[in-house]
């Protein structure tokens, strides 16, 4: 149990008591709500729970604090609980207990702040899903990292999650794309070929296309236009699809599973003449049962103004095509109604932000709580280069790719700064700043202070120091006991990501935790030359390896690289 639901737990059960006595009268009880104070000389955590109950209780705020503080029982992590003006509870946590919890880290291990909240609960994370007619671009990376840091604290918070590339792989611009190669490649062969008036342009179509040559020769000039498109299509898209994966690789995100839209559209394999209704067949049934459909003009629509949306939307077009927002339903109907998920998290571009009413309309006319959808929109990115916005790839000729910013500042700075801003917010991505080997970079500093950790481990390994008896109860010095504090923050902090889906705060936690290991190393000490130290520096190695459970751990929820060795300015 989080050390801040141990201090709730006690106030409650002291406001309780504080009733039975008659000290204190009131019928309900908001939550109560226990944070850290902005000023360290409060105390460790606080609540502001006597301000919520002054008007209900009646009772001067200060006085009802005073009440509930003097029945508070005492415990192993409290050392003191005092109330203050105008109506605060404030607790100091007890030195002894703050001492123990080095061993408790160093137990934890890989698993240190682990928790249980998620019960085991289906989590679908979905991100990326770009069409496959391109790399991905710098605006994708942002929600390739978020949806990979963000999927990483939910499993840690015990939720079953799973990662999955949604690959848009019908429709028009998939069309676009297989007469883009198409073009290409009977151009590299010595045939007129005009590029469509919306194909893709970048020399990445040309790449595919001398790829394919290469495989496959010049077969495909032999069969009709029609079969051609269709036949060299199918090898362009999996090309695509393979340079997609290879490119999150190289950032670090993985996905269990890459779900194709065809596959919505399919009937599932069965061993009777009679198959089964598709997925998007289904989704629509049951649209059409619950009275969410119309038709209009030849047209299909969703009727989606009455389920609170401004306009509705049309679903399948007089031509009889599907549009991508029934892929879009009808890929939801399977995540919820056929995968069986409990919650659904889309990350989506900022392009799409006025798609989610009419989504969560789709997911409610579906029988589904729309709450168990939610849809994190990722804003824009911008490249700086000093004062200099980059704006332009020379291999796409007007975006530039994952490939490229990897290239240029590495995995770990593409996740750290991507991380560290709000994905509702838009952001400046400086690249200067992220190649800087020095303090000024996060990204060094946060694993540079690791570095450091790892070279005391190691000292103490070639001297042969053996630490597993040291005696915690020696570290006192108000640097131990902060790094400590500091490092205990990560179990509450996977829990607020968790619960908020707001993975941009464990970057800002790296930097804290560096700092406080930073100031630890400056001001103690760890391996002394004096025999008189020697109880000390087991201490301390031991604070040391704990601190470096805490670095990796916080690291690897990032997705970032923990070395164990780096080079300073």
């Amino acid at each position: 149990m989080l050390v801040r639901d141990t201090i709730s737990n006690a106030v409650a059960a002291a406001l309780q008591k504080a009733n039975r006595d008659g000290a204190i009268s009131v019928d309900s009880v908001p939550d109560i709500e226990v944070e850290r104070p902005n000023n360290a000389e409060h105390g460790d955590f606080a609540t502001n729970l006597p301000l919520r109950l002054a008007r209900a209780a009646r009772a001067n705020p200060l006085h009802l604090a005073q009440l509930i503080a003097e029945r508070i029982e005492s415990s192993p992590e409290i050392d003191s609980v005092s109330a203050a003006p105008p109506g605060f509870i404030n607790f100091k946590l007890s030195e002894s207990w703050l001492q123990q919890q080095v061993e408790e880290v160093r137990a934890a291990g890989d698993s240190f702040g682990a928790s249980d909240i998620g019960a085991g609960r289906k989590v679908m994370v979905e991100f990326v899903s770009v069409n496959p007619t391109g790399p991905v671009h710098v605006g994708h990376t942002r929600g390739a990292v978020l949806g990979s840091a963000l999927a990483n604290s939910l499993a840690a918070a015990g939720y079953d999650v799973t990662r999955e590339y949604y690959i848009n792989d019908a429709g028009s611009q998939m069309e676009a794309f297989y007469r883009s190669v198409w073009t290409r490649y009977r151009q590299a062969l010595g045939r007129d070929a005009e590029m469509p008036d919306n194909g893709y342009q970048g020399d990445y179509i040309a790449d595919i296309a001398s790829e394919i040559i290469d495989s496959d020769g010049n077969g495909y000039l032999e069969k009709t236009d029609t079969a051609a498109i269709r036949e060299i299509g199918d090898v362009a898209r999996e090309k695509m699809v393979s340079l997609i994966r290879e490119d999150l690789d190289a950032i670090g995100v993985a996905f269990d599973n890459w779900f194709s839209e065809r596959r919505l559209f399919q009937n599932p394999e069965s061993s009777t003449p009679d198959s089964l209704p598709s997925d998007y067949d289904r989704a629509m049934s049951r649209l059409r049962e619950g009275g969410h459909l119309a038709e209009r003009s030849g047209a299909l629509w969703f009727i989606s103004t009455a389920l609170g949306d401004e306009r509705d939307n049309v679903v399948v077009r007089s031509s009889g095509e599907p549009t991508y927002f029934a892929s879009d339903i009808a890929y939801h109907f399977n995540k919820f109604a056929e995968r069986g998920f409990d919650r659904v998290i889309d990350i989506w571009g900022a392009d799409h932000q006025g798609h989610v009413p009419r989504m969560k309309a789709a997911v409610q006319a579906l029988g589904i709580e729309p709450d168990n959808l939610t849809v994190l929109i990722s804003q824009m990115v911008t490249l700086k280069r000093g004062d200099e916005t980059v704006r332009a790839s020379k291999r796409t000729g007007d975006f530039v790719t994952l490939r490229e910013l990897v290239d240029e500042v590495g995995t770990d700075a593409c996740r750290y700064f991507f991380l560290a801003r709000a994905p509702s917010t838009q952001m400046e991505f400086d690249l200067e700043l992220a190649t800087r080997e020095s303090s000024e970079n996060p990204v060094y500093y946060v694993q540079y202070a690791h570095a450091r950790n790892a070279s005391i481990l190691n000292l103490a390994a070639e001297r042969g120091i053996e630490y597993s008896a040291g005696d915690v109860s020696l570290l006192t010095h108000p640097n131990e006991l902060e790094l400590i504090r500091t490092m205990l923050r990560l179990p509450e902090l996977i829990v607020q990501v968790a619960e908020n889906l707001e993975p941009h705060h464990l970057p800002h936690y790296a930097m804290e935790l560096a700092t406080a290991f930073h100031h630890f190393y400056e001001n103690c000490r760890v391996i002394s030359a004096n025999p008189d130290d020697n109880e000390l520096t087991l201490a301390r190695l031991k604070l040391v390896a704990a601190a470096q459970v805490a670095f990796r751990r916080t690291l690897t929820l990032m997705g970032m690289s923990a070395p164990d060795r780096m080079d300073r300015e």
